[in-house]
């Protein structure tokens, strides 16, 4: 795998969350992501960094997502096909992880198909029976309406949208 030095990984703008849709419109079509709503990406762009070519054209993107204190999960990271293996997805998830300890996260959930390319990079599964924050903090988490949140608390309602991914979790 190749470095990809001529990736720049830079802070997404509202004028990226088009692109980003036509990126992710595969990815969302083999269920590999949950499809978003335009709404929702606009209201997220500070969560989000892009990666772009020498040209500037966007080839991958990532958010990190503020879920508590503590806890961020890594949300929508994905790259164009033609960037595949080409070390971009490596680049954007180093950055998320700075941006989250940056923010004072020390801990990193994601819900992926992708369990290698995680585990790769530190994260570990999480078994169904995990304790992984405090029942006070649980009870807090519940009152939630983030659906990622939902996913982390591998609530019953959220099952039907997750058959098949993999709760993984990252200490930074």
């Amino acid at each position: 795998m190749s470095a990809a030095p001529e990736i720049r990984i830079r802070n997404a703008r509202t004028g990226d969350v088009l692109r980003m849709v036509e990126l992710m419109e595969p990815l969302v079509a083999r269920r590999i992501l949950l499809g978003k709503d335009l709404v929702d990406l606009y209201a997220a762009v500070p969560e989000f960094l892009v990666a772009e070519d020498a040209e500037g054209a966007l080839v991958g993107y990532g958010a990190v997502h503020v879920m508590w204190e503590q806890l961020g999960e890594v949300r929508t990271l994905g790259v164009s096909e033609d960037w595949l293996g080409r070390g971009v997805g490596h680049r954007l998830l180093t950055a998320l992880e700075t941006r989250a300890a940056e923010l004072g996260l020390t801990q990193l959930f994601c819900l992926t198909f992708e369990t290698d390319f995680f585990g790769r990079h530190g994260f570990e599964e999480l078994g169904e029976d995990a304790e992984l924050i405090a029942v006070d903090v649980y009870a807090e988490l519940l009152r939630s309406n983030d659906e990622g949140v939902a996913e982390f608390l591998d609530l019953a309602r959220v099952k039907p949208n997750t058959l098949g991914n993999t709760r993984m979790l990252k200490r930074l």
